[in-house]
This record gives structure tokens, C-alpha cells and sequence, in this order.
């Protein structure tokens, strides 16, 4: 019988490789070891979720601030300063960090703070030189941010760098279109900076419902960003005071004191001898894998975003707790990637989960339930901000297959809304539940005539 020096060695110390670790070791009694080249969390306690989100609280009070003195709250509004919060946030960074390599530890799990490529199916070569041979090979090395090549040598920047900034600027241009894009162009407008954003296609938010789409763009455009779509850039140049002159294919030259692109990421997979052990990869470098998180060789598996298939936290922490589960736990476990709620932290904020009405559509006729209006407190102060609730309904089984909302707060919405549409909540089973009154969220069991009808489109 072989023998290993481990039953589960993980490359990444994001969610998900975090948590296949914890749960093999801690609660299966497997040997564990972990490598991870940079900061463990991974991206999203280190370049995503939790800087991010930090970053849209910040940017909230500003506008906090214009509400407080229309209620008649005497307040005096200065500039944003940048370095005292960043100072915070790296230190919760820290804090954060130590935690997750606390609790790996804690859990039995060996951590080398290296790099670690595969040698071959039951192999890891490390940085220092050294072979440690396991069961077990999990890849959870996540997804990266990149700037096209044609504009890698400008000095602009992705969303990992954006956390890392010496100053505040003035101007900043934003490449895209994705959540991501909309996120970080809707932060920077409210700490301060005025902010153009450029995308390519005929509306941001591709992928996500068509109201939703409209109703996000708009509210961008209302708190004064200057949204470019059908746009994109042609030419991009590094001045000599360290700004940027950037033209667009619209003819039109501006300049910038920083870009950022958010073009999308792909799968950190360069390097890491996946293809030389034979593991099939994808057009893009992702990881291929079946049902159980297994690639075509046994003995190597991979979860969360290095295997692009949803990429979401909450779904790399699912896949990495499956995978212990089915290999170390006797338990074959699938994760469900079915009505997965997710949300775009802008300002009013936007939650998803379930099919868009387009996607209803295809599988056949559906009702659309939809309500747009000015939320009590932003219309007692005459502000402009619309909070959209809509339901995508199955028109022959009345079961809700869809819901998306834009309004303050819509992530935390969503998250209730999501355990309704997973347990299979029907139109009927929202008309009889007693509204909570006055909230906004009121409005998705208040919505009693359709506000339109579709036809099957597929």
C-alpha cells in the first residue's frame, strides 16, 4: 500500500480551499496540508468582498451626510481621507487574515506560506524545493483581475490594486461593464471622485435582468457618473505627471489622474503544472470538473472561482465543504448551484436570485410582477432614489422563478428572498403573507396584477 505524507494537500488559502481543509482535518480526521503563496483569505478577505465592502460603507456617508441635513440634522460635510481608512481597513485586513490562519491551524491543518505547483497526480513540489507527495491534490487558487495586454505597461489598474492606493483621486476612468466594474465606479463617484464609466456593450450589468440593468444604470447616472456605453478605449497613454490621456472609440480624448480596468478575471492556473500532470483545462485556463468538484484525474480536484463556474464566496465555501464531505467523510455530496442569490453592492444596491424574465421566458410563459418608486425616505426630502421589486412568475404553475430588487439594503433582501424561491414559493404563497408595513420590501407581497405577460420565447 502507497504511502503518503499527506491524504490532502490544498493549493490556495482562499474560502474555499479554507474550508475543504478545515472540514477534512477537523471534522474527518483527515492529514491536511495547505500552501498559499500570498495572504490567507484569498481574494475575498484580502482583494474582494471584505475591502469592498468596507469601501462601499465609506462611500455611503457621504451621501448619509446630504440626507442628515435635508432632515433637518445640522452637520458640516468635509473631504474624504482616504489614509485614515485605509490604515483601518489594512489592520482589519490583518485581523481577518490571522483568523482564517488560526482556524486552519486550529483544525490540524499544516499551512506552508509558499507557493506550491502540482509535480505530478499525487505530488506538490514547493518553493523552496522541496516534494510532498499526498491522497489527494485540491486546487483552490481562485480567479485574478488583468489588465488587457495591449494596455499592461500603462500603470492602470485592476480591483486588486485599487485597495492599495496612496491617495484619493480626482478623476478615474473605469473599463467595464460587470459587477464589479459598477461597484468600484459607484464607490470612487461617492468618496469623491469623479468617475467615468466605459463599456463596450449596449448596457452594464450583462447577464443580469433587463430591468434590473436600467433601473442600476440610471441611479449611477442620477448620483452624477458619467456612464459610456457602447464605448470602449482605442488608446490609453501614461503622462509624464502620472495621469492618463485615454480615447475612446467615440473620438472623444480626456484625461484621467487613474484608470481602472475591470474587463473581467480568468483562473490562476498559469504555472501550477495542471496541464503537464494532464488535468484538462478550458479555453480560459479554468479547471475542469465534474458534478463532484473531480477532474479527469482522480487524484486532483479543484473548487471555487479557479474552476469558473459561479463566481461567488459563498459557492467556493459550499463546493470546498462538499468536496471533505464526498472524499473524506463518506458522504457524496453535490453542491447545488441552483437559485444561488448574489448581490451589486452600488448605491442603491442590487440583489438577484433566480431566472431573469428572459431566462423564465425560454422555459416558458411567465407573469412579470414588478413595482418602481420612491422609497418614504428619500421622497419626504424630494431625493431621487427608486427602489425597483419585481417577481418573475411561471404563468402555468405560479411558481415564483425569479426575484430581483434594487433599493437600499437589496443584498440583505435577496438573502430572505432566496430561501422562499429555493423552498419553491409559488406567486400565491407570497399574496398570502401579511405585508410589514411601512418598508419597502412590502411591495413584494402587495403586487397583485401582473405588470405584464410573456410569452414562451424559446
Amino acid at each position: 500500500m502507497t504511502t503518503f505524507d499527506y491524504d490532502l494537500f490544498v493549493i490556495g488559502g482562499g474560502s474555499g480551499g479554507v474550508r475543504a481543509a478545515r472540514i477534512a482535518s477537523g471534522e474527518h480526521g483527515a492529514k491536511v496540508a495547505m500552501a498559499e503563496e500570498f495572504r490567507m483569505g484569498g481574494t475575498c478577505v484580502i482583494r474582494g468582498c471584505v475591502p469592498k465592502k468596507l469601501m462601499v460603507f465609506a462611500a455611503g456617508h457621504g451621501a448619509a451626510i446630504d440626507d442628515a441635513a435635508a432632515y433637518g440634522w445640522q452637520v458640516e460635510k468635509g473631504r474624504f481621507d482616504w489614509s485614515k481608512f485605509r490604515a483601518m481597513m489594512d489592520a482589519e485586513l490583518n485581523r481577518l487574515e490571522s483568523i482564517y490562519t488560526r482556524n486552519a491551524e486550529a483544525a490540524g491543518v499544516t499551512i506552508y506560506h509558499q507557493r506550491a505547483t502540482v509535480a505530478d497526480p499525487h505530488t506538490v513540489r514547493l518553493a523552496d524545493g522541496r516534494e510532498v507527495t499526498a491522497r489527494h491534490i485540491l486546487i483552490a487558487t481562485g480567479g485574478t483581475p488583468f489588465v488587457p495586454d495591449a494596455y499592461a505597461d500603462t500603470g492602470a489598474m485592476t480591483s486588486n490594486e485599487i485597495f492599495l492606493m496612496d491617495q484619493m483621486p480626482g478623476s478615474m476612468l473605469v473599463i467595464g461593464g460587470g459587477f464589479i466594474a459598477c461597484e468600484m465606479a459607484g464607490i470612487m463617484q461617492g468618496l469623491g471622485a469623479q468617475v467615468t464609466l466605459m463599456y463596450r456593450g449596449a448596457q452594464i450589468l450583462r447577464g443580469f435582468d433587463d430591468d434590473l440593468q436600467e433601473h442600476v444604470a440610471a441611479a449611477l447616472v442620477s448620483q452624477g457618473l458619467n456612464l459610456e456605453v457602447n464605448t470602449d478605449l482605442t488608446k490609453l497613454e501614461r503622462l509624464e505627471d502620472g495621469r492618463f490621456r485615454a480615447t475612446c472609440t467615440q473620438g472623444r480624448v480626456r484625461e484621467y489622474d487613474s484608470v481602472l480596468f475591470a474587463t473581467g478575471r480568468r483562473a490562476n492556473t498559469d504555472g501550477l503544472g495542471l496541464a503537464e500532470a494532464g488535468v484538462t483545462l478550458g479555453k480560459g485556463g479554468e479547471v475542469v470538473v465534474d458534478a463532484y468538484s473531480q477532474t479527469n484525474i482522480p487524484s486532483i480536484f479543484a473548487v471555487g472561482d479557479v474552476t469558473d463556474r459561479i463566481q461567488l464566496t459563498p459557492v467556493a465555501i459550499r463546493e470546498g465543504h462538499a468536496f471533505a464531505d464526498t472524499v473524506f467523510g463518506g458522504t457524496p455530496v453535490k453542491p447545488d448551484h441552483t437559485m444561488v442569490a448574489s448581490a451589486v453592492f452600488t448605491r442603491p444596491e442590487a440583489g438577484t436570485v433566480g431566472l431573469t424574465e428572459e431566462q423564465a421566458s425560454a422555459e416558458g410563459p411567465v407573469e412579470i410582477y414588478m413595482a418602481s418608486f420612491n422609497p418614504m425616505q428619500s421622497s419626504f426630502i424630494k431625493a431621487e432614489s427608486k427602489a425597483l421589486m419585481k417577481l418573475v412568475v411561471c404563468a402555468e404553475t405560479r411558481r415564483v422563478k425569479g426575484c430581483h430588487i434594487v433599493a437600499p439594503g437589496a443584498g440583505e433582501l435577496i438573502q430572505l428572498a432566496g430561501v422562499a424561491l429555493k423552498m419553491g414559493a409559488t406567486k400565491d404563497d407570497f399574496d398570502a403573507t401579511t405585508a410589514v408595513h411601512p418598508t419597502m420590501s412590502e411591495e413584494l407581497v402587495l403586487l397583485r396584477k401582473p405588470t405584464r405577460s410573456v410569452a414562451k420565447t424559446g
